[in-house]
């Protein structure tokens, strides 16, 4: 016999079929034309399933030499301590890798391009300042941050009783809420410069999305 699709064979076999209506839009997926053809219509329906979100990511690092001195400032927070960071500006490490994480983002170069430790009129300046700038140009350019996470690598102060603290600050900083802000730290287990204490580094990275882009 010819059975001409799966209700032929079950009236074949003495089974009970019923009609119900249907739709035309309903395609049967049997051969690869019929997939193509309902991949075609779905995004013919819906136009948005030519695009996919523009998500980006960017990293940044740095690290700053430790000098004698009363405290150091690490995510916009001052820490008590008996060394200080040396630099240009006051030298936090997280906010300038951050920076730099957020201006890779939309390709934007780099805190020294923004900001040249040449140009004396960011000598002593308050890091947030360079983040802030960060953060426009990611707004301008049509970007919303996700994300915003920050390693220290210090053998010395203590970071942990600060972390919160450090988050808030970056939620502050950058407009957005504190669970999108993350403050870790860790040493270097006494190896290399961080571990002999001669600096503290940081690794910065920002997510953001840019709309959507064509598939």
């Amino acid at each position: 016999d010819d059975f001409t699709d799966d209700a032929s064979i079950a009236e074949w076999a003495g089974l009970a079929v019923t009609i119900v209506e249907g739709s035309v839009d309903n395609i049967k997926l049997t051969l690869k034309r019929d997939i193509d053809m309902a991949d075609e219509k779905l995004t013919q329906d819906n136009p948005a399933a030519h695009y996919l979100p523009d998500v980006r990511t960017g990293n940044g690092y740095d690290v700053h030499q430790l000098v004698p001195g009363d405290g150091v400032t690490l995510c916009g927070i001052f820490i008590p301590h008996d060394q200080k960071l040396s630099g240009h500006s006051d030298a936090d490490v997280a906010l300038h890798a951050l920076t730099d994480a957020l201006l890779a983002t939309c390709g934007a170069g780099d805190i020294g391009d923004h900001f040249p430790p040449s140009d004396m009129q960011w000598k002593g300046a308050a890091s947030r300042i360079f983040l802030e700038h960060a953060a426009k140009i990611v707004r301008e350019h049509g970007g919303t941050i996700m994300n915003a996470d920050v390693s220290l690598i210090a053998e010395a102060p203590k970071i942990g009783p600060h972390r919160q603290e450090m988050r808030e600050k970056l939620a502050e900083i950058l407009g957005i809420s504190l669970d999108r802000c993350s403050v870790k730290a860790t040493t270097n287990e006494k190896i290399g410069f961080v571990g002999r204490g001669e600096g503290i580094a940081a690794i910065a990275t920002a997510t953001v999305v840019f709309g959507s882009v064509r598939a």
